[in-house]
Formats: structure tokens, C-alpha cells, sequence
């Protein structure tokens, strides 16, 4: 997991990241076999001997080429609007966790229990434990249970922020006085890295988020831990 975390993004834990990736390559297939028609009939126009007047002013032509076009942003949108409308989906959550923004860290409250809430710090270099990953690892991670739907909601308290995790699908801009909620389903047991995407100043960067997905035996033990400590 760390080696994977440090070489580039890692693979998708969610259905909605699933979907974007699939959306992702829908997309540019599309854009692939236009670019290829575009550079035949480039080809085509060099190398022509001739020239028709028929090709030249033809209704015909006119009526393909709007009426493609207009066929190919709607292959586009459908799809598209289908995941917005899935990431804005929350149904039964089972858990809900707030998320508040400083600068420069984040804290979390897990609003289904009394008197659950604390602070996650970036840890420094000189503190990472064998196997931690420099500039994303935080001293106290997010635990959720896997298999559940999970309702983040997202505020600040100084300036935009943006809770940010690529590997489940999730982006939400946390800013000063409004309230935002996001949904996401871990589908696999696993440690999950994100950033702030938001420049909200010099340490922007240093303002990780570790959720680290479990059973829920795990999770019930973990709660019961936090709880008594």
C-alpha cells in the first residue's frame, strides 16, 4: 500500500470512483475516434486532386455535421449526469462523521456518539513509523466500517478548505459558515490517503486525510476504545 500510494494514485475502493473511471474511458474513446476522423479527412483535403462544388455547398453535409455532434455530447452527458446525480445520493447513512478544517490540519466528530472527537496532525518525517508515508500519514486516522454508506459532513473554521480523497470518489469544498455532505462506500478493507485541494495557504500541503476502512467488529472495538480513553 505505501509503495502504491507514493508511485501514483491508488486503485478506485468505491462504486462511485469505479464509475468516474469508467466514465474516464468512455470519454476518451470517444475523443480518440474523433481525433482519427478528423485526421483522415485532413489526409483526404491535402491529397484531393480535385475539388466538387457539390462538396463545397451541400445541405446534406451541413445536416451531418451538426447533427453528429450534437449525437456525441449526448453519449457524453448521459453518463455524466448519471454519476452526478449518484454522488449527490444519500440514502440511510449508517454513519456520519464531521469534518472541520483549520490551518493546517482537520478535525473529526462522530456526531452518532457522545463526546467522540479529535484533532489529525500530519506526522512529521523524523516521527513516521516503518512503512509510513512521508507527507500523507496523520497521528490520528478516520476509521469507518467497510460496507457501509458513510455521510462526511463539511465545514471550516477559518478558510476554504477541501476534503479530498481520490481513491473513493470524494471532493467537497469545506468553507466557513456552510454545512456540506458528501456520501461515499468503501467496498474493501484498506488505508485510504488524501489532501486538501484547496490553496488555503503556506501549509496547504501539509494537511493530509488518512481513513483507514475495517470490518465492523474492528470498528465497533475501535469505537469502544476511543470512547473509554
Amino acid at each position: 500500500m505505501a509503495q502504491q500510494a507514493q508511485l501514483g494514485l491508488q486503485d478506485a475502493a468505491s462504486p462511485i470512483m469505479e464509475e468516474l473511471i469508467h466514465f474516464h474511458d468512455h470519454t476518451l474513446t470517444v475523443v480518440f475516434l474523433i481525433s482519427v476522423l478528423i485526421f483522415y479527412l485532413i489526409i483526404l483535403m491535402v491529397t484531393a486532386r480535385f475539388t466538387s462544388k457539390y462538396s463545397l455547398d451541400s445541405q446534406e453535409v451541413e445536416i451531418v455535421w451538426t447533427v453528429m455532434p450534437a449525437i456525441v455530447l449526448i453519449m457524453i452527458a448521459l453518463p455524466s449526469l448519471r454519476i452526478l446525480y449518484l454522488t449527490d445520493e444519500i440514502s440511510d447513512p449508517h454513519l456520519t462523521i464531521k469534518a472541520v478544517g483549520h490551518q493546517w490540519y482537520w478535525s473529526y466528530e462522530y456526531t452518532d456518539y457522545n463526546q467522540m472527537e479529535f484533532d489529525s496532525y500530519m506526522t512529521p518525517t523524523n516521527e513516521l513509523e516503518p512503512g509510513g508515508i512521508r507527507l500523507l500519514d496523520v497521528d490520528h486516522r478516520i476509521v469507518v466500517p467497510m460496507e457501509s454508506p458513510i455521510r462526511m459532513l463539511i465545514t471550516s473554521e477559518d478558510v476554504i478548505h477541501s476534503w479530498t480523497i481520490p481513491s473513493l470518489g470524494t471532493k467537497m469544498d469545506a468553507v466557513p459558515g456552510r454545512l456540506n455532505q458528501a456520501t461515499f462506500i468503501t467496498v474493501r478493507p484498506g488505508l485510504y490517503f488524501g489532501q486538501c485541494s484547496e490553496i488555503c495557504g503556506a501549509n496547504h500541503s501539509f494537511m493530509p486525510i488518512a481513513l483507514e476502512a475495517v470490518p465492523l467488529s474492528y470498528f465497533e472495538s475501535w469505537t469502544s476504545d476511543m470512547l473509554e480513553s
